[in-house]
């Protein structure tokens, strides 16, 4: 089982490569700092696959442990984060809030 694991991270970060979920931007937050691994010669920040990985894994335990999927709210202003959140809902059941939402959604 262990062994299974191991080729599907490295299954998974060989897809996130190929994807190019390591390129982060030139600019970089205090709190970013522990997940990039190294900034290019170009000023890139690149992100530390297997950390994200982890991060990742931790997420989907906590998705997981939730009974109705229906209770689950998935967020994303940025343009290109709504073709992910519409995606993650349709195969999830969970909300989602694509691009710009009301403000009070969450508390009202």
């Amino acid at each position: 089982l262990k062994a299974k694991m191991a080729t599907t991270k490295e299954e998974d970060v060989q897809m996130m490569l190929v994807c190019k979920t390591h390129l982060g931007t030139r600019n970089v937050d205090y709190r970013m700092k522990r997940y990039v691994f190294r900034r290019t010669v170009d000023g890139i920040h690149i992100i530390h696959l297997g950390k994200t990985w982890e991060k990742l894994m931790v997420a989907a335990r906590m998705i997981v442990a939730i009974e109705n999927p229906n209770d689950i709210i998935v967020a994303s202003q940025r343009p290109y984060g709504s073709r992910a959140v519409l995606k993650f809902s349709q195969y999830t059941g969970a909300n989602p809030l694509a691009g710009r939402w009301t403000p009070g959604t969450l508390t009202n």
